[in-house]
């Protein structure tokens, strides 16, 4: 059996290959004339523990364990293009996103036509 050390060591290792740029700071996505990259905030919890105990009758016996969970949630889109670059903050979930980026789309869409009259 592994010990709560190494199990341990191996959530970690896990969390940290986990925890990149791109986990934070999505890919881009173009769309028209704009840029939109997705901001997220990641949480991550873990916990590991162990022990050994000896019973008269049935001898010694160890155990341990890790566990962990994680989760990701849009706080932000940061949208780039020829007007400059602005934060637009996501007030609740995927809908909110949507919304962000169609106002944008469809605002790029406008100026394009009235550029072309």
């Amino acid at each position: 059996m592994e010990s709560v050390e190494t199990l341990f060591k191996q959530a970690v290792e896990e969390i940290e290959r986990m925890l990149s740029t791109k986990t934070v700071v999505g890919e881009p996505l173009v769309i028209g004339d704009n840029t939109i990259i997705p901001l997220v905030s990641v949480g991550f919890g873990f916990g590991a523990g162990g022990g050994t105990g000896k019973e008269p009758t049935k001898g010694e016996g160890s155990g341990g364990g890790t566990g962990g969970g994680g989760g990701v949630k849009p706080v932000a889109v940061l949208i780039i293009n020829k007007d400059g670059v602005r934060v637009e903050p996501i007030k609740s979930g995927t809908a909110s996103v949507l919304e962000k980026v169609a106002e944008t789309v469809a605002k790029t869409a406008s100026q394009k036509t009235k550029q072309e009259d």
